[in-house]
Protein backbone atom coordinates (compact mmCIF):
# COMPACT_ATOMS: atom_id res chain seq x y z
CA UNK A 1 0.00 0.00 0.00
CA UNK A 2 1.28 3.39 -0.84
CA UNK A 3 2.26 6.30 1.62
CA UNK A 4 -0.46 8.53 0.08
CA UNK A 5 -2.91 5.55 0.53
CA UNK A 6 -2.39 5.42 3.99
CA UNK A 7 -2.13 8.96 5.05
CA UNK A 8 -5.71 8.90 3.27
CA UNK A 9 -6.56 5.97 5.83
CA UNK A 10 -5.16 7.79 8.65
CA UNK A 11 -6.98 11.13 7.97
CA UNK A 12 -10.42 9.54 7.22
CA UNK A 13 -9.62 7.50 10.61
CA UNK A 14 -9.46 11.00 12.49
CA UNK A 15 -12.62 12.68 10.59
CA UNK A 16 -14.77 9.95 11.73
CA UNK A 17 -12.82 9.45 14.97
CA UNK A 18 -14.44 13.13 15.73
CA UNK A 19 -17.56 12.66 14.77
CA UNK A 20 -20.08 13.36 17.50
CA UNK A 21 -18.06 16.70 19.22
CA UNK A 22 -19.70 19.57 18.92
CA UNK A 23 -18.30 22.34 17.25
CA UNK A 24 -16.64 23.71 20.69
CA UNK A 25 -14.89 20.70 21.89
CA UNK A 26 -11.83 18.73 21.19
CA UNK A 27 -10.83 15.22 21.40
CA UNK A 28 -9.10 16.65 25.04
CA UNK A 29 -11.93 18.18 26.12
CA UNK A 30 -13.98 14.75 25.91
CA UNK A 31 -11.40 12.95 27.45
CA UNK A 32 -10.25 15.00 30.06
CA UNK A 33 -14.18 14.86 30.75
CA UNK A 34 -14.73 11.23 30.40
CA UNK A 35 -11.90 10.86 32.79
CA UNK A 36 -13.97 12.23 35.88
CA UNK A 37 -15.02 8.56 35.87
CA UNK A 38 -11.89 7.28 37.64
CA UNK A 39 -11.53 9.37 40.37
CA UNK A 40 -10.64 7.38 42.76
CA UNK A 41 -12.14 9.19 46.33
CA UNK A 42 -15.58 10.60 44.30
CA UNK A 43 -17.95 7.48 43.09
CA UNK A 44 -18.90 9.13 39.45
CA UNK A 45 -20.99 6.75 37.40
CA UNK A 46 -21.40 9.04 34.48
CA UNK A 47 -18.62 11.85 32.68
CA UNK A 48 -19.72 12.40 29.38
CA UNK A 49 -19.54 15.72 27.08
CA UNK A 50 -23.14 17.20 26.77
CA UNK A 51 -25.09 19.92 25.14
CA UNK A 52 -26.46 22.85 26.59
CA UNK A 53 -30.45 24.07 24.90
CA UNK A 54 -28.91 27.69 26.58
CA UNK A 55 -26.22 27.98 24.86
CA UNK A 56 -23.84 27.08 21.62
CA UNK A 57 -21.22 25.58 24.21
CA UNK A 58 -21.52 22.10 24.82
CA UNK A 59 -20.06 20.80 28.24
CA UNK A 60 -19.06 17.75 30.91
CA UNK A 61 -21.79 16.80 32.45
CA UNK A 62 -20.77 14.57 35.36
CA UNK A 63 -23.51 11.96 37.65
CA UNK A 64 -22.72 10.39 41.12
CA UNK A 65 -23.99 9.24 44.06
CA UNK A 66 -22.43 9.56 48.38
CA UNK A 67 -23.24 6.91 50.25
CA UNK A 68 -26.08 5.71 50.98
CA UNK A 69 -28.42 7.32 48.90
CA UNK A 70 -27.54 10.89 47.57
CA UNK A 71 -27.56 10.90 43.67
CA UNK A 72 -25.71 14.17 42.45
CA UNK A 73 -24.55 15.84 39.31
CA UNK A 74 -22.35 18.77 38.25
CA UNK A 75 -22.37 20.58 34.91
CA UNK A 76 -19.34 22.04 34.21
CA UNK A 77 -18.29 24.31 31.16
CA UNK A 78 -15.98 23.23 29.11
CA UNK A 79 -12.31 24.60 30.87
CA UNK A 80 -12.61 28.02 28.49
CA UNK A 81 -16.09 28.53 29.10
CA UNK A 82 -15.54 28.28 32.61
CA UNK A 83 -15.79 31.88 34.95
CA UNK A 84 -14.00 30.57 37.67
CA UNK A 85 -16.97 30.63 39.61
CA UNK A 86 -18.74 27.35 41.60
CA UNK A 87 -22.55 27.59 42.02
CA UNK A 88 -24.80 25.08 44.20
CA UNK A 89 -27.97 25.67 42.36
CA UNK A 90 -31.29 24.91 45.28
CA UNK A 91 -34.07 22.99 45.24
CA UNK A 92 -37.80 22.71 45.56
CA UNK A 93 -40.56 21.18 47.44
CA UNK A 94 -39.81 17.69 48.55
CA UNK A 95 -37.10 17.33 45.94
CA UNK A 96 -36.49 13.50 44.71
CA UNK A 97 -34.90 14.65 41.31
CA UNK A 98 -31.94 16.03 39.66
CA UNK A 99 -32.07 19.75 38.83
CA UNK A 100 -30.46 21.37 35.95
CA UNK A 101 -29.64 25.35 35.88
CA UNK A 102 -28.24 25.52 31.75
CA UNK A 103 -28.92 29.26 32.01
CA UNK A 104 -26.09 29.50 34.86
CA UNK A 105 -24.01 27.09 32.57
CA UNK A 106 -24.22 28.99 29.53
CA UNK A 107 -22.96 31.93 31.90
CA UNK A 108 -19.82 29.97 32.98
CA UNK A 109 -20.94 29.16 36.24
CA UNK A 110 -19.97 25.24 37.10
CA UNK A 111 -23.13 24.12 38.67
CA UNK A 112 -24.05 21.34 41.16
CA UNK A 113 -27.24 19.62 42.76
CA UNK A 114 -28.64 16.40 44.07
CA UNK A 115 -31.48 14.98 44.59
CA UNK A 116 -31.47 15.59 48.72
CA UNK A 117 -31.43 11.29 49.51
CA UNK A 118 -33.97 9.94 47.64
CA UNK A 119 -36.01 9.64 44.55
CA UNK A 120 -39.45 11.01 44.61
CA UNK A 121 -40.46 8.44 41.22
CA UNK A 122 -40.52 5.86 43.84
CA UNK A 123 -40.93 7.49 47.04
CA UNK A 124 -43.08 11.03 46.40
CA UNK A 125 -43.95 13.30 48.82
CA UNK A 126 -42.64 13.02 52.15
CA UNK A 127 -43.00 9.34 52.20
CA UNK A 128 -39.01 8.41 51.52
CA UNK A 129 -39.03 9.44 55.16
CA UNK A 130 -40.90 6.91 56.49
CA UNK A 131 -39.50 5.50 59.34
CA UNK A 132 -36.10 6.13 58.16
CA UNK A 133 -33.36 9.02 60.19
CA UNK A 134 -30.87 9.29 57.44
CA UNK A 135 -33.03 10.17 54.99
CA UNK A 136 -34.18 13.05 56.98
CA UNK A 137 -30.60 13.82 58.02
CA UNK A 138 -29.61 13.82 54.09
CA UNK A 139 -32.90 16.36 53.83
CA UNK A 140 -32.14 18.30 55.87
CA UNK A 141 -28.77 19.64 56.14
CA UNK A 142 -26.64 16.88 54.54
CA UNK A 143 -26.83 16.23 50.69
CA UNK A 144 -26.35 19.83 50.20
CA UNK A 145 -23.12 20.23 52.40
CA UNK A 146 -21.88 16.58 50.53
CA UNK A 147 -22.73 17.74 47.33
CA UNK A 148 -20.83 21.00 47.72
CA UNK A 149 -17.46 18.96 48.15
CA UNK A 150 -18.13 16.62 45.92
CA UNK A 151 -18.31 19.88 43.55
CA UNK A 152 -15.48 21.22 44.96
CA UNK A 153 -13.46 18.14 44.10
CA UNK A 154 -14.83 17.47 40.61
CA UNK A 155 -13.39 21.48 40.29
CA UNK A 156 -10.24 20.88 41.39
CA UNK A 157 -10.03 18.07 38.87
CA UNK A 158 -11.43 19.21 35.96
CA UNK A 159 -10.02 22.17 35.99
CA UNK A 160 -6.99 21.69 37.55
CA UNK A 161 -7.41 24.37 40.24
CA UNK A 162 -10.11 25.19 43.18
CA UNK A 163 -12.71 27.71 41.98
CA UNK A 164 -11.85 31.34 42.67
CA UNK A 165 -15.64 32.11 44.23
CA UNK A 166 -18.16 29.93 45.08
CA UNK A 167 -21.88 30.73 45.31
CA UNK A 168 -25.44 29.47 46.25
CA UNK A 169 -29.07 29.97 44.73
CA UNK A 170 -31.90 29.12 45.37
CA UNK A 171 -35.81 29.90 46.59
CA UNK A 172 -38.29 27.92 48.61
CA UNK A 173 -36.79 24.78 50.05
CA UNK A 174 -33.30 26.28 48.19
CA UNK A 175 -34.26 29.46 50.23
CA UNK A 176 -34.25 27.37 53.38
CA UNK A 177 -30.94 25.32 52.28
CA UNK A 178 -29.05 28.42 51.80
CA UNK A 179 -30.14 29.75 55.41
CA UNK A 180 -28.71 26.21 56.64
CA UNK A 181 -25.54 26.57 54.65
CA UNK A 182 -24.91 29.69 55.94
CA UNK A 183 -25.75 28.60 59.91
CA UNK A 184 -24.02 24.94 59.42
CA UNK A 185 -21.92 25.10 57.38
CA UNK A 186 -20.41 28.72 57.08
CA UNK A 187 -17.11 28.19 54.64
CA UNK A 188 -19.06 26.73 52.15
CA UNK A 189 -19.89 29.67 50.63
CA UNK A 190 -18.75 33.36 49.68
CA UNK A 191 -22.00 34.50 48.93
CA UNK A 192 -25.90 33.30 49.20
CA UNK A 193 -28.69 34.07 47.74
CA UNK A 194 -31.99 32.73 49.76
CA UNK A 195 -35.00 33.57 48.39
CA UNK A 196 -38.74 33.10 49.86
CA UNK A 197 -37.08 30.69 52.46
CA UNK A 198 -38.98 27.83 53.97
CA UNK A 199 -36.57 28.12 56.94
CA UNK A 200 -39.51 27.91 59.24
CA UNK A 201 -40.21 24.21 57.81
CA UNK A 202 -41.94 22.84 60.55
CA UNK A 203 -44.46 25.62 61.47
CA UNK A 204 -44.99 26.60 58.02
CA UNK A 205 -45.96 22.88 57.18
CA UNK A 206 -47.99 23.00 60.65
CA UNK A 207 -49.70 26.24 59.03
CA UNK A 208 -50.36 25.22 56.21
CA UNK A 209 -52.82 21.55 57.35
CA UNK A 210 -54.36 24.12 59.80
CA UNK A 211 -55.27 26.12 57.00
CA UNK A 212 -57.03 23.13 54.85
CA UNK A 213 -58.54 21.53 58.10
CA UNK A 214 -60.47 25.20 58.22
CA UNK A 215 -61.39 24.71 54.38
CA UNK A 216 -62.59 21.33 54.35
CA UNK A 217 -64.16 20.99 57.89
CA UNK A 218 -67.92 20.87 58.65
CA UNK A 219 -68.37 19.63 55.13
CA UNK A 220 -66.21 22.05 53.39
CA UNK A 221 -68.55 25.08 55.43
CA UNK A 222 -65.84 27.78 55.08
CA UNK A 223 -64.84 26.56 51.54
CA UNK A 224 -64.55 30.40 50.04
CA UNK A 225 -64.62 28.15 46.40
CA UNK A 226 -69.20 28.38 46.44
CA UNK A 227 -71.37 24.94 44.68
CA UNK A 228 -74.01 27.82 42.61
CA UNK A 229 -76.09 24.29 41.42
CA UNK A 230 -75.97 22.18 44.14
CA UNK A 231 -74.40 19.45 42.80
CA UNK A 232 -71.38 19.21 45.15
CA UNK A 233 -68.72 20.78 41.69
CA UNK A 234 -67.88 24.08 43.77
CA UNK A 235 -67.76 25.42 41.00
CA UNK A 236 -67.23 29.23 42.01
CA UNK A 237 -64.41 31.46 42.96
CA UNK A 238 -66.31 34.74 42.79
CA UNK A 239 -66.03 34.97 46.48
CA UNK A 240 -61.96 35.28 46.61
CA UNK A 241 -62.21 38.27 43.57
CA UNK A 242 -64.96 39.92 45.93
CA UNK A 243 -62.73 39.98 48.92
CA UNK A 244 -59.41 40.82 46.64
CA UNK A 245 -61.19 43.57 45.63
CA UNK A 246 -62.43 44.82 49.18
CA UNK A 247 -58.75 44.93 50.37
CA UNK A 248 -57.22 46.46 47.02
CA UNK A 249 -60.43 49.10 47.32
CA UNK A 250 -58.75 49.74 51.17
CA UNK A 251 -55.33 49.33 50.58
CA UNK A 252 -53.88 49.63 47.48
CA UNK A 253 -53.75 53.57 47.35
CA UNK A 254 -51.77 53.85 50.87
CA UNK A 255 -48.44 54.20 48.98
CA UNK A 256 -49.80 57.11 46.34
CA UNK A 257 -50.38 54.35 43.45
CA UNK A 258 -53.22 52.23 42.50
CA UNK A 259 -52.06 49.77 40.88
CA UNK A 260 -53.24 46.30 42.45
CA UNK A 261 -50.65 45.90 44.84
CA UNK A 262 -50.52 46.61 48.43
CA UNK A 263 -46.66 48.42 48.92
CA UNK A 264 -46.55 47.65 52.21
CA UNK A 265 -49.30 44.76 53.74
CA UNK A 266 -48.17 45.54 57.37
CA UNK A 267 -49.47 49.25 57.14
CA UNK A 268 -53.08 47.49 55.83
CA UNK A 269 -55.82 47.90 58.55
CA UNK A 270 -58.24 45.66 56.51
CA UNK A 271 -60.89 44.31 58.95
CA UNK A 272 -62.69 41.03 57.65
CA UNK A 273 -65.15 41.72 60.22
CA UNK A 274 -66.25 45.42 59.90
CA UNK A 275 -65.19 45.50 56.12
CA UNK A 276 -67.45 42.93 54.82
CA UNK A 277 -70.28 43.60 57.03
CA UNK A 278 -72.31 44.61 53.77
CA UNK A 279 -71.30 41.40 52.45
CA UNK A 280 -73.06 38.81 54.33
CA UNK A 281 -75.47 36.52 53.54
CA UNK A 282 -78.63 36.62 54.89
CA UNK A 283 -78.67 33.56 58.01
CA UNK A 284 -78.94 30.05 56.31
CA UNK A 285 -78.64 31.17 52.92
CA UNK A 286 -75.11 30.82 51.22
CA UNK A 287 -74.37 32.76 47.88
CA UNK A 288 -70.94 33.65 45.42
CA UNK A 289 -71.84 36.99 46.19
CA UNK A 290 -72.11 37.34 49.87
CA UNK A 291 -70.18 35.62 52.77
CA UNK A 292 -71.55 33.04 55.34
CA UNK A 293 -70.66 33.34 58.88
CA UNK A 294 -68.20 29.67 58.23
CA UNK A 295 -65.96 31.96 55.24
CA UNK A 296 -66.01 34.63 57.44
CA UNK A 297 -64.03 32.42 59.96
CA UNK A 298 -61.72 31.30 57.54
CA UNK A 299 -61.06 34.54 55.93
CA UNK A 300 -59.81 35.68 60.13
CA UNK A 301 -58.15 32.75 60.47
CA UNK A 302 -55.89 32.97 57.09
CA UNK A 303 -55.12 35.95 58.24
CA UNK A 304 -54.41 35.31 61.89
CA UNK A 305 -52.62 32.56 61.33
CA UNK A 306 -52.70 29.39 63.44
CA UNK A 307 -52.64 29.33 67.16
CA UNK A 308 -52.60 26.42 69.65
CA UNK A 309 -54.78 26.60 72.85
CA UNK A 310 -52.67 28.55 74.83
CA UNK A 311 -52.54 31.49 72.35
CA UNK A 312 -49.13 31.05 71.39
CA UNK A 313 -48.47 31.67 67.49
CA UNK A 314 -47.26 28.89 65.56
CA UNK A 315 -47.14 30.89 62.03
CA UNK A 316 -47.81 34.15 60.70
CA UNK A 317 -51.51 34.87 58.93
CA UNK A 318 -51.44 35.41 55.31
CA UNK A 319 -50.58 39.17 53.61
CA UNK A 320 -53.35 41.34 52.93
CA UNK A 321 -53.68 41.33 48.85
CA UNK A 322 -52.60 37.81 48.60
CA UNK A 323 -55.93 36.52 48.34
CA UNK A 324 -55.74 35.68 44.16
CA UNK A 325 -52.86 33.20 45.45
CA UNK A 326 -55.04 31.61 48.24
CA UNK A 327 -57.05 29.83 45.33
CA UNK A 328 -54.25 27.55 43.78
CA UNK A 329 -52.77 26.37 47.30
CA UNK A 330 -55.76 25.82 49.73
CA UNK A 331 -59.17 26.39 48.27
CA UNK A 332 -60.88 22.97 46.77
CA UNK A 333 -62.54 23.87 43.84
CA UNK A 334 -64.00 22.30 40.65
CA UNK A 335 -60.95 23.34 38.94
CA UNK A 336 -58.34 21.75 40.93
CA UNK A 337 -60.38 18.06 41.19
CA UNK A 338 -61.13 19.63 45.08
CA UNK A 339 -57.33 18.86 45.25
CA UNK A 340 -55.25 22.22 45.85
CA UNK A 341 -51.56 21.87 45.35
CA UNK A 342 -50.85 22.40 49.75
CA UNK A 343 -52.94 19.28 49.98
CA UNK A 344 -52.01 17.26 47.20
CA UNK A 345 -48.15 18.41 46.72
CA UNK A 346 -46.65 19.55 50.35
CA UNK A 347 -49.01 18.88 53.42
CA UNK A 348 -51.14 16.37 52.48
CA UNK A 349 -48.46 13.71 54.02
CA UNK A 350 -45.74 16.29 55.94
CA UNK A 351 -47.25 14.97 59.36
CA UNK A 352 -47.22 11.52 58.42
CA UNK A 353 -43.63 11.30 57.56
CA UNK A 354 -41.73 14.88 58.61
CA UNK A 355 -43.28 16.33 61.61
CA UNK A 356 -43.02 13.69 64.14
CA UNK A 357 -39.73 12.10 65.84
CA UNK A 358 -41.81 8.65 65.81
CA UNK A 359 -43.84 8.90 62.48
CA UNK A 360 -47.36 8.16 63.35
CA UNK A 361 -48.76 6.38 60.29
CA UNK A 362 -49.01 6.10 56.44
CA UNK A 363 -50.93 8.59 54.34
CA UNK A 364 -54.30 7.91 53.91
CA UNK A 365 -55.64 6.07 50.39
CA UNK A 366 -57.24 9.53 48.87
CA UNK A 367 -55.44 12.58 50.78
CA UNK A 368 -58.62 14.58 49.21
CA UNK A 369 -61.41 12.98 51.32
CA UNK A 370 -61.61 14.18 54.65
CA UNK A 371 -64.55 12.12 55.96
CA UNK A 372 -62.04 9.39 55.64
CA UNK A 373 -61.53 7.55 58.75
CA UNK A 374 -58.61 7.16 59.22
CA UNK A 375 -57.38 2.68 60.08
CA UNK A 376 -54.75 3.06 62.89
CA UNK A 377 -54.05 -0.81 63.53
CA UNK A 378 -52.34 -3.66 60.98
CA UNK A 379 -48.76 -3.81 60.03
CA UNK A 380 -48.95 0.10 58.83
CA UNK A 381 -51.47 2.37 60.30
CA UNK A 382 -52.61 5.08 58.90
CA UNK A 383 -52.71 9.23 59.81
CA UNK A 384 -55.03 11.66 58.55
CA UNK A 385 -53.63 14.96 58.04
CA UNK A 386 -57.38 16.08 59.43
CA UNK A 387 -56.62 14.66 62.69
CA UNK A 388 -53.02 17.15 63.09
CA UNK A 389 -53.47 18.74 66.15
CA UNK A 390 -51.86 22.24 66.52
CA UNK A 391 -51.57 21.69 69.80
CA UNK A 392 -48.44 19.32 68.62
CA UNK A 393 -46.61 21.70 68.00
CA UNK A 394 -45.43 23.16 71.29
CA UNK A 395 -45.83 20.19 72.50
CA UNK A 396 -41.79 18.77 72.36
CA UNK A 397 -43.19 15.68 70.12
CA UNK A 398 -41.91 17.64 66.78
CA UNK A 399 -38.49 18.74 68.07
CA UNK A 400 -36.33 16.26 66.92
CA UNK A 401 -37.19 17.15 63.50
CA UNK A 402 -37.26 20.88 63.93
CA UNK A 403 -33.37 20.12 64.74
CA UNK A 404 -32.90 18.44 61.65
CA UNK A 405 -34.93 20.67 59.33
CA UNK A 406 -35.41 24.07 60.50
CA UNK A 407 -33.08 27.08 59.59
CA UNK A 408 -34.06 29.65 62.33
CA UNK A 409 -30.46 30.06 64.20
CA UNK A 410 -30.54 33.82 63.60
CA UNK A 411 -26.92 34.03 64.71
CA UNK A 412 -24.80 33.82 61.55
CA UNK A 413 -21.79 35.41 62.85
CA UNK A 414 -19.43 32.73 61.30
CA UNK A 415 -20.86 33.32 58.01
CA UNK A 416 -21.10 37.21 57.60
CA UNK A 417 -18.70 38.10 60.19
CA UNK A 418 -15.28 35.46 60.32
CA UNK A 419 -16.37 34.17 56.68
CA UNK A 420 -17.00 37.54 55.55
CA UNK A 421 -19.58 35.80 53.56
CA UNK A 422 -22.22 38.02 52.00
CA UNK A 423 -26.30 37.28 52.30
CA UNK A 424 -28.93 38.45 49.83
CA UNK A 425 -32.88 37.27 51.14
CA UNK A 426 -35.53 38.08 48.80
CA UNK A 427 -39.40 37.59 49.53
CA UNK A 428 -42.20 38.32 48.17
CA UNK A 429 -45.17 40.20 49.85
CA UNK A 430 -48.21 37.78 48.23
CA UNK A 431 -46.63 34.56 48.59
CA UNK A 432 -49.01 32.34 50.14
CA UNK A 433 -47.13 29.51 50.74
CA UNK A 434 -44.57 31.18 52.43
CA UNK A 435 -45.33 33.63 54.42
CA UNK A 436 -43.26 36.91 54.07
CA UNK A 437 -43.93 38.58 57.50
CA UNK A 438 -41.73 35.08 58.70
CA UNK A 439 -39.02 35.91 56.58
CA UNK A 440 -38.81 39.92 58.09
CA UNK A 441 -39.00 38.35 61.37
CA UNK A 442 -36.20 36.00 60.91
CA UNK A 443 -34.27 39.05 59.31
CA UNK A 444 -34.67 41.54 62.17
CA UNK A 445 -33.76 38.82 64.57
CA UNK A 446 -30.54 38.21 62.69
CA UNK A 447 -29.60 41.14 63.05
CA UNK A 448 -30.17 41.52 66.89
CA UNK A 449 -27.97 38.36 67.29
CA UNK A 450 -25.26 39.35 64.70
CA UNK A 451 -25.17 42.69 64.65
CA UNK A 452 -26.59 43.70 68.18
CA UNK A 453 -29.65 45.15 66.34
CA UNK A 454 -26.98 47.52 64.13
CA UNK A 455 -28.50 47.45 61.19
CA UNK A 456 -26.18 49.67 59.59
CA UNK A 457 -23.01 46.91 60.36
CA UNK A 458 -25.49 44.26 59.32
CA UNK A 459 -26.09 45.42 55.69
CA UNK A 460 -22.68 45.59 55.00
CA UNK A 461 -22.79 41.64 54.98
CA UNK A 462 -26.64 41.01 54.55
CA UNK A 463 -29.39 42.62 52.62
CA UNK A 464 -33.41 42.11 52.39
CA UNK A 465 -35.26 42.78 49.79
CA UNK A 466 -39.07 42.31 50.33
CA UNK A 467 -41.16 42.30 46.71
CA UNK A 468 -44.68 44.09 46.53
CA UNK A 469 -47.26 41.88 44.74
CA UNK A 470 -44.68 39.59 44.05
CA UNK A 471 -45.68 35.40 44.92
CA UNK A 472 -43.99 32.93 45.69
CA UNK A 473 -40.46 32.86 44.27
CA UNK A 474 -42.10 34.49 40.95
CA UNK A 475 -45.52 35.40 39.76
CA UNK A 476 -48.05 37.51 41.17
CA UNK A 477 -49.50 41.28 40.48
CA UNK A 478 -46.46 43.20 40.96
CA UNK A 479 -42.70 43.10 39.39
CA UNK A 480 -41.31 39.67 40.18
CA UNK A 481 -38.40 39.05 37.53
CA UNK A 482 -34.77 40.39 37.70
CA UNK A 483 -31.10 38.28 38.08
CA UNK A 484 -31.36 37.34 41.57
CA UNK A 485 -27.48 35.72 41.17
CA UNK A 486 -25.60 39.03 39.39
CA UNK A 487 -25.51 41.48 42.32
CA UNK A 488 -24.52 38.82 44.60
CA UNK A 489 -21.54 38.12 42.77
CA UNK A 490 -20.76 42.12 41.90
CA UNK A 491 -21.30 42.74 46.05
CA UNK A 492 -18.41 39.51 46.73
CA UNK A 493 -16.62 40.35 43.47
CA UNK A 494 -16.50 43.59 43.74
CA UNK A 495 -17.50 45.79 46.53
CA UNK A 496 -20.61 46.90 45.46
CA UNK A 497 -23.48 46.14 47.87
CA UNK A 498 -27.01 46.92 46.17
CA UNK A 499 -29.21 49.38 47.26
CA UNK A 500 -32.13 48.18 45.10
CA UNK A 501 -32.48 45.70 42.39
CA UNK A 502 -34.54 46.30 39.20
CA UNK A 503 -37.50 44.09 38.90
CA UNK A 504 -39.97 43.93 35.86
CA UNK A 505 -43.49 42.65 35.52
CA UNK A 506 -44.13 41.32 32.17
CA UNK A 507 -47.56 40.05 30.49
CA UNK A 508 -47.16 38.37 27.13
CA UNK A 509 -43.64 39.12 27.07
CA UNK A 510 -43.86 42.88 27.25
CA UNK A 511 -42.77 44.54 30.24
CA UNK A 512 -45.26 46.76 31.71
CA UNK A 513 -44.29 47.42 35.13
CA UNK A 514 -40.93 48.16 36.50
CA UNK A 515 -39.78 49.35 39.73
CA UNK A 516 -36.68 49.41 42.33
CA UNK A 517 -37.26 46.81 45.18
CA UNK A 518 -35.03 48.60 47.71
CA UNK A 519 -33.00 46.92 50.33
CA UNK A 520 -35.36 46.74 53.98
CA UNK A 521 -36.23 49.20 55.21
CA UNK A 522 -35.83 51.20 52.23
CA UNK A 523 -39.38 51.44 50.25
CA UNK A 524 -39.79 52.45 46.47
CA UNK A 525 -41.50 56.30 46.74
CA UNK A 526 -42.63 57.57 42.87
CA UNK A 527 -41.04 60.46 42.45
CA UNK A 528 -42.23 60.73 38.68
CA UNK A 529 -44.81 63.30 36.90
CA UNK A 530 -46.99 65.04 39.15
CA UNK A 531 -50.28 63.95 39.74
CA UNK A 532 -49.99 60.67 37.30
CA UNK A 533 -48.60 58.24 39.33
CA UNK A 534 -51.38 55.57 38.01
CA UNK A 535 -50.65 55.98 34.81
CA UNK A 536 -48.61 52.60 33.95
CA UNK A 537 -47.00 54.67 31.34
CA UNK A 538 -44.83 56.27 34.31
CA UNK A 539 -43.94 53.07 36.05
CA UNK A 540 -40.41 52.80 35.11
CA UNK A 541 -37.33 52.48 37.34
CA UNK A 542 -36.51 56.50 36.77
CA UNK A 543 -39.39 57.73 38.47
CA UNK A 544 -39.35 55.99 41.66
CA UNK A 545 -36.70 56.50 44.59
CA UNK A 546 -35.46 54.71 47.26
CA UNK A 547 -35.95 56.10 51.24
Amino acid sequence: MSRFANLLIFLLFLSFSSLGLGQNQTNSDAQACEDLVFLRNLTITLAQIRDNDQSDNDYCYVRGIISPAIHFHAQLPLPENWNGRFLQWGDGGKDGDLDYANHRVAEGYAVTNSNLGHDNGVEPGASFAFNNRQAEIDFGYRAVHLTVMAGKRLVNEYYNRSPDFSYFEGCSQGGRQGLMEAQRYPNDFDGIVAGAPAFAYQALNASGVWNLQRMYSNNLAGNLAVDTDGNGSFDSLNLIDVLHEQVLGKCDAIDGISDGVIDNPMSCNFDPTLDLSDLMCPSGTNSDQCFTSAQLQTIIDFYSGPQDDAGRQVYPGKAFGSEPRWTGFYVPHEGNNMGPSKLVGVAGDHMNYLFYEDDPGVTIPNVRDYNYEAKTDGVFPEFHWKDYDINDFYSGKGDLMMSITDATDPDLSQFLKDRGGKLIVYHGWVDTLIVAEDTLDYFNEMVNATFDGNLTQASEASRLFMAPGMGHCRGGPGPDNWDKLAPLVDWVENGVAPEYVTAEHRTDGKVDNQRPVCAYPQRAHYIGPANDANNPDNWFVENFQCR
